[in-house]
């Protein structure tokens, strides 16, 4: 019985020599993926759709090129980001973030700190956090919010995320680490001590 990797591997060669139809299994496999990722740049659920079937394409296009240096979904996620940021640049979108991403970015940077934010009472002030998250997240420098959106929203790991930024893993975690300090720099005063 074949694992996994191995079955991907296969499809891989396949698409490589020309097999549309395991081309076309590689694009079931992680179609929600790149979908869900590139709805974190495009408000249009539509357009993210179009998105996606254009990284689709152009992965389709290039997978002769692919070596196998990285994993074939990191590869995949930096298409997918490339063409998300084209997209937004061409039409002059910023990145947006629903309530249920921000909820999780607010708890992630907050686990060991912050208040439960379950509590009836503190429902004003989350909106008012999550107000000041999307602001900052918005003001970020474009490196700083994609490292930080892909590390704590898809839950990258740095080496992928370096991989699909081109730069150094410490490159990466300096990123990150400076996204974080000016999120919590924020949001700080709005949190209760202890």
């Amino acid at each position: 019985m074949r694992n996994r990797d191995t079955l991907e591997k296969e499809l891989i060669e396949s698409a490589q020599n020309g097999d549309r139809q395991a081309f076309d299994l590689l694009v079931e496999r992680y179609q929600f993926k790149i979908i869900k990722l590139v709805n974190r740049y495009v408000r249009d659920p539509v357009e993210a759709m179009d998105i996606a079937q254009e990284s689709f394409i152009k992965a389709y296009r290039a997978i002769g090129k692919f070596r196998g240096d990285s994993a074939f979904y990191t590869w995949l996620y930096r298409i997918a980001i490339n063409t998300a940021k084209n997209h937004v640049m061409n039409v002059s979108r910023k990145i947006i973030e629903t309530d249920v991403e921000l909820l999780d970015l607010e708890q992630t940077l907050t686990k060991a700190n912050f208040r439960d934010y379950t509590a009836p009472e503190n429902v004003l002030q989350d909106n008012e956090i999550r107000a000041v998250i999307f602001d900052v997240i918005q003001k970020l420098p474009k490196e700083l919010r994609t490292a930080i959106m892909l590390r704590e929203l898809e839950g990258l790991s740095y080496e992928e995320i370096a991989t699909i930024m081109t730069c150094p893993i410490g490159t990466v975690r300096s990123r990150i680490f400076r996204a974080r300090e000016a999120i919590e720099k924020k949001v700080k005063p709005y949190l209760r001590e202890g």
